[in-house]
């Protein structure tokens, strides 16, 4: 029987499942046009599945999180020994991950549209928040890392034209986050990931938390990969299309 997560359990960790996405047309985007697109969602929510699912579609180009750098600074692995110390790194990895993905929006858009693994946004208003909330990050390093972030927004443009948020609970994270059998997830308890989860709801569903930075795509993302591929065929052009289009340079 499967679990509620985006693919079959695997028989050991070393073990992937693959699918086949067959090529897409280009979209109807006229060539002068450029769309940047975030999805966003909890940890093992589906977010690379669905850039895997839209990467053969011709005219986008897709940017996953820079996980890689992450996991490897000159051999140091900043991601690992947040994941095991917070209270010790977690500013250490946040600095780093607010400047790599600050490269992400910078970056010279070729395509037109753009779909992107998460985004700055989050960063600063989930991720340095729930450290900072849990107690494991001093208020003097939030203030900095809030200090930072503020200037970039104010003098960078890391706007974005939508947010497909990827709804799913917090339970099912953890199935699938345990089924994957990343090292350095290993670690990371369901409690970890509830408060993402709350943080999301906080900021994209009742805007309480912090600005908002585009309109936001909610979709329900507890659903088995069969289910998900059809829900993302489903939203293709409202996802690939954002309403509110902004020129290229």
């Amino acid at each position: 029987m499967s679990a509620p997560g985006l693919q079959e359990k695997p028989e050991s960790c070393a073990e992937t499942q693959h699918w086949v996405s067959v090529a897409h047309p280009p979209t109807t985007l006229s060539p002068e046009l450029r769309v940047e697109i975030c999805v966003e969602g909890n940890i093992a929510s589906g977010k690379t599945t669905c850039l895997e699912f839209f990467s053969n579609t011709t005219d986008i180009e897709v940017l996953t999180e820079p996980v890689p750098k992450w996991r490897n600074v000159r051999g140091h692995n900043p991601l690992g020994l947040m994941y095991r110390d917070a209270c010790r790194w977690g500013l250490t990895l946040q600095t780093y991950v607010q400047l790599t993905m600050l490269d992400q929006h910078t970056r010279p858009q070729t395509l037109p549209v753009r779909l992107m693994e998460r985004s700055i946004h989050s960063a600063r208003y989930v991720f340095v928040e729930n450290l900072y909330r849990s107690g494991k990050m001093p208020e003097v390093d939030y203030v900095v890392l809030s200090e930072w972030f503020d200037w970039i927004v104010r003098n960078i443009d890391v706007s974005i034209d939508l947010i497909v948020y990827l709804q799913t609970t917090p339970e099912t994270c953890y199935q699938r986050l345990k089924m994957r059998c990343r090292e350095e997830e290993k670690v990371i308890p369901l409690e970890y990931l509830d408060a993402i989860h709350h943080l999301y709801e906080e900021w994209l569903i009742k805007g309480s938390l912090f600005p908002v930075a585009a309109p936001v795509l909610v979709i329900e993302a507890d659903h088995d990969m069969e289910k998900m591929l059809e829900l993302f065929e489903q939203n293709r052009h409202r996802i690939l299309i954002p309403e509110d289009r902004k020129l290229g340079p």
